[in-house]
Parts: C-alpha cells; sequence; structure tokens
C-alpha cells in the first residue's frame, strides 16, 4: 500500500458548481408559470428540454466535442434517468405548475432534495453524518414553513401540490441514476438527456391535441430550458462528481427559496413573514453543510476507469506518468490505473470515496 499526500478539497469545484445548478433551475418554475400563459403544459415540458438538448449539442459543435461511449452497463442507468427526470419529471412539474402559484411550487420542490437523499442513504447506502442530517432538516423546514396552509393564501391545492411533488420523486430517482453515470461528459449527458426527453414529449403532446405557440414564446421557452436544465444539469453533474447524491442534493436545495423569491420579485406574488423564517432555516441548512468536515483514515482499491481529471494540486489518486508527459494543470480524460492506497484527508461520497463507515 502507499500513502499520499493530502487531496484537495472539493469545495472549489463541487460546491459553487451545485450552488450555480441550484440558481438556474430554481429561476425555472416562476418564468415557466409565465410561459404557461401562451404554451400547453406537456408542450412546453417539450420544449425546455429540447431548449438544453439542442442549445448543448451546438455549443459541443462549437467546441469541437465528440460523441461519448458509456461504459458496458452504464447505459441503463442512465435511460432510465432520461426517463423519470426528462419525459416524467417536466411534465408532472408543468401540470402542476398551471394550477399553482410559482413561489409554492418552487417551495414544494424541496421534496426533491429530501427524496434525493433519502434514496441515497436507503438504496445507494451513501454515508450521511448528524451534521448533513440537521442541515437537510434545516433546509426541509424553511420549505415546510412557507408552504404551510393557513399563511394567507389558502394552502397548496391538493392535486397540482401532489403532482409537483411526484415531480420531486421523479427528480430523485433520476439524481440517484445519474450518480452512476457521473463520471461522463456532463455536457454530453445533459445534451443526450434534452434531446431523448424533448423529443419523445413532443410526439406526446402533439398527439394528444397541443397547439403549436407563437415564434417568441416558443424561443423564451427553449432558451429557458437551455439554462434551467441544459446548464443547470451540466453544473448538477460536476456536483455529483464531487460531492456524492445526498451532499449535492443538499445544496441543491436552495433552488426552491430561490424560485419562490423570484416569484415574489418578478409576479409580484405576496411576500409574508414566513419567507423570513424559512430564508433563515435555509441559510443554517447551508451553513452547516458547508462547514462538514469528514475525514478519517480509509483505503482505495485498485481501480482502472476513465474521466476528466486533472494532475498536480497534491490529487494523490492522479499522480499516473504519461507518455509524453503533460504538464501539471492540464484537464483531460483517459483509461487510468488508480494503484491501492491508504491516507487521511477530508473527503465526500465522491467518485473516489464511495467506502463503507
Amino acid at each position: 500500500m502507499l500513502t499520499g499526500p493530502r487531496a484537495p478539497s472539493p469545495f472549489a469545484a463541487g460546491i459553487p458548481a451545485s450552488l450555480g445548478a441550484a440558481l438556474l433551475f430554481g429561476a425555472a418554475a416562476p418564468l415557466a408559470k409565465l410561459l404557461l400563459a401562451r404554451i400547453d403544459p406537456w408542450l412546453l415540458a417539450a420544449l425546455l428540454y429540447l431548449g438544453s438538448g439542442l442549445g448543448l449539442a451546438l455549443l459541443r459543435a462549437l467546441r469541437g466535442q465528440g460523441s461519448v461511449r458509456l461504459p458496458a452497463g452504464e447505459g441503463r442507468w442512465f435511460g432510465g434517468a432520461v426517463l423519470a427526470g426528462g419525459v416524467a419529471g417536466p411534465v408532472l412539474l408543468m401540470a402542476g405548475l398551471a394550477g399553482l402559484p410559482a413561489a409554492q411550487a418552487s417551495l414544494l420542490l424541496n421534496g426533491e432534495a429530501v427524496l434525493t437523499a433519502l434514496l441515497a442513504w436507503i438504496a445507494f447506502r451513501e454515508n450521511v453524518d448528524r451534521r448533513v442530517a440537521l442541515g437537510m432538516l434545516a433546509i426541509v423546514a424553511g420549505g415546510v414553513v412557507l408552504a404551510w396552509p393557513g399563511q394567507g393564501a389558502g394552502g397548496a391545492p391538493v392535486a397540482p401540490a401532489l403532482l409537483v411533488l411526484a415531480a420531486c420523486l421523479a427528480w430523485a430517482i433520476d439524481n440517484n441514476l445519474t450518480r452512476k453515470v457521473s463520471l461522463a461528459d456532463a455536457s454530453w449527458l445533459a445534451m443526450v438527456k434534452g434531446l431523448a426527453a424533448g423529443s419523445t414529449n413532443l410526439v406526446l403532446a402533439l398527439v394528444l391535441g397541443a397547439s403549436w405557440p407563437p415564434a417568441g414564446a416558443t424561443l423564451a421557452a427553449m432558451a429557458l430550458g437551455f439554462f434551467s436544465y441544459g446548464v443547470s444539469l451540466v453544473l448538477f453533474v460536476h456536483g455529483l462528481r464531487a460531492l456524492g447524491t445526498a451532499r449535492t442534493g443538499a445544496y441543491f436545495s436552495v433552488a426552491p427559496f430561490f424560485g419562490a423569491a423570484l416569484a415574489v420579485l418578478l409576479l409580484g406574488e405576496p411576500a409574508q413573514g414566513p419567507l423570513l423564517a424559512a430564508g433563515a432555516l435555509m441559510a443554517i441548512g447551508v451553513w452547516l453543510h458547508l462547514t462538514e468536515r469528514h475525514e478519517h483514515p480509509h483505503a482505495h482499491e485498485a481501480l482502472d476507469h476513465a474521466h476528466e481529471h486533472v494532475h498536480g494540486a497534491g490529487d494523490a489518486h492522479h499522480d499516473h506518468v504519461h507518455e509524453p508527459p503533460v504538464p501539471p494543470g492540464t484537464r483531460h480524460s483517459h483509461p487510468h490505473h488508480h494503484a491501492p492506497l491508504v491516507h487521511t484527508h477530508p473527503h465526500y461520497p465522491d467518485a473516489h470515496h464511495r467506502h463503507e463507515h
């Protein structure tokens, strides 16, 4: 066994990526609420994902990025993620959003973080310590305060609220399945998901009688989809890669609060006392996660795989030799070998730290 140097903290990439994904996704509900006045809910779901897929395809073409081949066995995980999060999730959300104020729908999306973490802990055995659990409870409590009936808005209508929660479950399944393929090219994953899910829902919406919206509304929906679903998903996958599912979901759970705040500012929906209380609870939850320190001696078994990585910066997991040599700091992807390694450093359940506790 080797004893390696201190590995870099994932803070520099994973946490900002997760929070960026949350901000972009949080904007989707209030902005989509505006578009629902002109676009059928099912068709809007299709246009959002088509905008994501086509925008990322164009961006990848301009950057000269080619196709990606998933390792054997990962295709079924990705297919399940596309069906759950790409096809079912957006349709359920748009249907629920049609019957709810945007602020209430945004806040109900806190259910995604809870369900994501529960699936990660129960089904995929991802470690969560007390600090993370308390932070998650604080974030969820903030959503409960805002969505609680009797706050002056009459509470959330039951049927639309259940549709939004069903969307949360679809995206929770998506998040955990996407973790299985999170080492693959993030923009390629988001592009394929957008094209596949958008095309599927487009056909279904037109077969069910949806009429095509005006050109301006169509372009606005696709632009919103590119940023709120496409770019957001790319950032989310980077978060999964660095932090694991439960922690990425925890940071991502600020999206509902951001969406609710945007609904107040953009749509003029009423801002009441519970908004400040919920904001304080969510801030406490995010602080608990940001200040988490998980460190203990742990062993890495020998491993062969391929993913994007950078040499240098004290990364003991990627100190392999290249012929010809690669300058430190070069970001690249290729099949590589991880030698057995035992060391101690702060870490998260990322791609190289998914061990038992």
